[in-house]
């Protein structure tokens, strides 16, 4: 893991990068917004490829004493340190990538974790996605869109919503203007809570 050292009272955000590939598309459209974000703003990058992590195994009903690796315990105190979480991964078969999948599947475990308040240090915080892909129309990223947006309501989390690209090649997201345009203001702006559909329709109704 590294950190930027930038003072920051407020706000400070974590990147979960997610792909098989270093310096792919996702993290160059990742770089440029976080280039954008204010100077005193920490930032934390995390490459989940270059991390020791086992594949999540559930015993939240078996073993409620299982004791987290450290490089689990470092990556859960990044998580929960961070008042908002930026997931960075291409579009896989028109959801996430294994190794982000795996990450999520963690946060069911430390949801039982004794004395974490995992879900209460959540809520309030803010979830981002940021995505590249091979098609030219983006709603086929609307499956990954779901899965955050509704993690994010879960954990009674704001939803940024998720900032999209298209590329193959790498390095080619940098020819998607429309994509580094919206990556220079993605992060500005107040994010919404996240509510599932059924709790939308009943705020309508």
């Amino acid at each position: 893991m590294t950190l930027d050292q930038s003072p920051g009272p407020h706000r400070s955000f974590l990147f979960v990068l997610g792909s098989s590939r270093a310096d792919g598309n996702s993290e160059i459209l990742a770089r440029e917004a976080a280039a954008h974000l204010p100077a005193d703003v920490p930032r934390r990058w995390v490459d989940l490829n270059r991390l020791a992590l086992p594949d999540f195994q559930d015993g939240r009903h078996e073993d409620a004493g299982r004791q987290a690796d450290e490089v689990e315990e470092l990556l859960r105190r990044a998580t929960v340190e961070a008042t908002d979480i930026v997931i960075v991964s291409p579009l896989y078969w028109y959801s996430l990538s294994a190794q982000t999948k795996r990450y999520l599947d963690y946060w069911s475990g430390w949801l039982n974790v004794p004395g974490s308040d995992f879900k209460k240090r959540m809520a309030g915080g803010t979830l981002w996605g940021v995505t590249a892909m091979a098609d030219d129309d983006h709603v086929v990223a609307d499956g990954l869109v779901t899965g955050l947006s509704h993690s994010a309501a879960y954990l009674k989390m704001r939803f940024g919503g998720v900032l999209t690209g298209t590329a193959s090649r790498p390095g080619r997201v940098r020819a998607d203007e429309g994509a580094m345009a919206r990556a220079r203001t993605f992060f500005q702006g107040d994010a919404p809570l996240a509510r599932f559909p059924y709790e939308e329709a009943g705020a309508v109704a």
